[in-house]
């Protein structure tokens, strides 16, 4: 089986060098750069995941997973942001672009390798047998990974598209925000009880008409009503 390929973002060259060392010895294949500037230098598209550090030089790490994430052959790539900034509004910021994680410094190599394991597994789950998910002018193409409303490509991250497909493909049941982290998220990533919230707000925004068929239920969850 080929190694997944991870790239390594943080301007501190000793903690590249750490990360590089831990993931390469539990197989990955590793490649670091010490600022966003480096990093758009490669051929991000080859990358089955990016370790992304948030405090950089000019381009800032947030800045950088916004560039990934309004581009097609980057936007599904998963993100980890490993930062030292750890408030709520930093998570949320960074979940809000489209993160897959969110781990603080100081953190454990243990830490560290689970996340990775965990947003992989995720990210190289079989695909469904069910290659369309579809409603009127929205359709999910689950082989490609892709969003399209009225034929024009809608960029979703990670997160929004396996959110949407859920939703999409039980029409009409309400899920539990325990379920679709469930189902987004596995039990080992600890996350925040807005996360949910925060991926449906921006889900609805980016399918445009269709946001009104994602419905919230009160104390129960959301789900998508035809």
């Amino acid at each position: 089986m080929e190694a997944k390929r991870i790239l390594v973002v943080d301007d501190e060259e000793s903690l590249c060098e750490i990360l590089k060392f831990n993931l390469e010895i539990e197989g990955y294949e590793v490649t670091t750069a010490q600022s966003a500037e480096e990093a758009l230098e490669l051929d991000l598209s080859r990358f089955d995941l990016i370790l992304l550090d948030v405090m950089m030089g000019a381009i800032s790490g947030f800045r950088l997973a916004r560039m990934l994430k309004q581009e097609p052959k980057t936007a599904q790539i998963p993100i980890i942001f490993c930062t030292a900034r750890d408030s709520e509004d930093d998570t949320v910021a960074g979940l809000n672009l489209g993160a897959d994680d969110y781990i603080s410094k100081p953190f454990s190599m243990r830490e560290v390798m689970a996340r990775v394991k965990s947003v992989l597994r995720r990210t190289s789950a079989p695909e469904s047998e069910e290659k369309r998910l579809e409603f009127e002018g929205l359709v999910l193409d689950l082989k490609r990974k892709s969003c399209t409303l009225e034929q024009e490509e809608v960029i979703l991250t990670k997160k929004e598209f396996e959110i949407l497909e859920l939703l999409l493909s039980h029409p009409g049941r309400i899920f539990s925000r325990e379920e679709i982290l469930r189902h987004a998220w596995t039990d080992e990533v600890v996350v925040l009880d807005r996360t949910v919230d925060v991926n449906i707000t921006r889900l609805r925004k980016k399918i445009g008409r269709y946001g009104e068929q994602i419905v919230t239920r009160q104390g129960y969850g959301y789900g998508f009503l035809l």
